[in-house]
């Protein structure tokens, strides 16, 4: 393997973790900062009304996005045994 198809490896790899990890931590955050300004109108300081909300709303999201997911992570798979990974 060459260094050159090495970096295209590491990169295809970070991208795809970043597509993967994208919507759920998209909704992490909108719910944060939901609870956030929720916290800020009443002055509810109570810490685990922060992270509750969230842990359960990223564990939905992750349910709810596991076939595009596993879509997303087999293509990728595929991709890699159908090139040989650059193996000579």
């Amino acid at each position: 393997m060459t260094p050159g198809a090495a970096i295209d490896l590491s990169y295809d790899a970070l991208f795809l973790a970043l597509i993967l990890a994208g919507p759920i931590m998209a909704i992490g955050m909108i719910v944060g900062l939901c609870i956030s300004v929720f916290q800020a109108v009443t002055q509810l300081q109570e810490q685990t009304l922060s992270f509750v909300p969230k842990i359960v709303a990223m564990g939905l999201a992750s349910a709810f996005f596991i076939p595009w997911l596993a879509t997303r992570l087999v293509e990728y798979t595929q991709r890699l045994w159908g090139h040989g990974i650059g193996l000579p």
